[in-house]
């Protein structure tokens, strides 16, 4: 994850360059449950509206938060399926709450209503991201179910007169990226507190839409966009958070853009980039899933590392002789084709390593959406590269 907006606002500072921070334990996306109401089409765990057998108990559930407590991990991110269909969510929140976890949760917000709010806001999450794919027409063709755009910005409105911070999260493709303007005042008109731009994965019903991913030059000046759009609300003393997912280039292409507008604070940012690493997969992203099976990430559903039905958390995610894993785990990562002579590989990491296995069938083959030219990224440039204008 690339959080953009921290980067941003200490770029726009006069700060010295922070200490690197190590994480105490990975984050977890806990996939709760496979059930849904709606059936996205970029939906990585393929869920329906049906019940999946060997889902995790509540009590195996707590079991499992004791144990992730133990091991350190400091926030949880709650998710499905659509985790508000689950009974038990509102005693999981609380129960992981207690335990002293940040707690997320994301939502499609359609069962956010009147009649359970208070319920979501006793339960104390930290934050609600509720998914929007651009206006009203697209959204719901995307969600495949009439009216769930008006339900997701009642749920927002609704988790804003209570008191939760609340976010919207948006896939970028091909097609509904002409909307995110219109996305980001949206944002802005309701007051929402953060804005999280995923660029689409190659899992689940995310692989069989791979050709509507927004093209090289189009995920570009969608970027170059969203930094203008927090740099002017940064300058203007709005701070709301922006961030993005699933490809590590952004920071790079963010150093690229800092190089033109900041050149004297370039170097140091290149520096804290650096600190960041880039992708984390295996290393401070974890994944369970709704049948307790353990993953490098979210998108790594087909690849499994140990059940926390038979073995702790802890001790399946420290003790691994996964193959994936220690390659994920090494530094530098054995990677192929252009990200193994990248000049930036220290501060992307390689990038998301499961579009590559989902179009190569090798993990580390080359990333197939960086969006960085070969000059760019070319180890005998001398690295002050100007920023390249998309086309379009």
């Amino acid at each position: 994850m690339f959080r953009l907006t921290q980067q941003m606002e200490w770029l726009l500072s006069d700060q010295p360059l922070p200490p690197a921070r190590k994480p105490p334990g990975p984050v977890v996306i806990w996939n709760l449950i496979r059930r849904c109401n709606l059936t996205c089409k970029h939906c990585y765990s393929t869920s329906a509206d049906t019940h999946f057998h060997g889902e995790l108990s509540t009590e195996e559930v707590f079991r499992t938060l004791e144990d992730l407590r133990q091991f350190r991990v400091p926030a949880l991110i709650l998710s499905g399926g659509e985790p508000l269909m689950r009974p038990d969510i509102y005693d999981i929140a609380q129960k992981a709450r207690e335990l002293g976890f940040y707690v997320g949760l994301s939502t499609n917000g359609t069962l956010i209503n009147r009649n359970n709010i208070q319920q979501l806001a006793a339960a104390g999450f930290d934050y609600v991201g509720i998914s929007l794919d651009g206006d009203e027409e697209t959204h719901d063709r995307f969600r495949q179910m009439k009216g769930a755009y008006r339900a997701s910005l009642d749920a927002m409105a609704l988790c804003r007169e209570h008191g939760i911070r609340v976010g919207g999260r948006f896939t970028l493709t091909e097609e509904n990226a002409p909307q995110l303007p219109a996305m980001l005042d949206l944002m802005d008109q309701l007051d929402i507190d953060k804005f999280y731009l995923s660029h689409l994965n190659y899992a689940g019903r995310g692989g069989r839409n791979r050709k509507q991913d927004a093209f090289l030059n189009t995920t570009r000046r969608v970027m170059t966009d969203l930094f203008e759009r927090c740099q002017s609300e940064l300058k203007a003393g709005r701070n709301r958070e922006y961030v993005t997912g699933n490809n590590d280039a952004d920071g790079v292409w963010l150093l690229m853009w800092a190089r033109q507008h900041y050149p004297e604070r370039a170097d140091l940012l290149q520096q804290k980039l650096v600190q960041w690493g880039g992708n984390s997969s295996g290393v401070n992203i974890a994944n369970i899933d709704n049948l307790g099976q353990v993953h490098p990430d979210t998108f790594w559903w087909k690849h499994n590392l140990g059940n926390v039905r038979e073995r702790p958390f802890s001790d399946i995610w420290r003790n691994t002789t996964d193959p994936l894993m220690q390659g994920m785990r090494q530094t530098p990562r054995p990677l192929e084709g252009r990200c193994a002579t990248c000049q930036y590989l220290n501060l992307c990491g390689g990038n998301t390593r499961v579009r590559a296995f989902q179009m190569t069938g090798n993990p580390w083959a080359e990333d197939p959406a960086c969006y960085l030219s070969d000059d760019e990224i070319n180890p005998h440039q001398p690295g002050q590269i100007p920023l390249l204008q998309a086309e379009g």
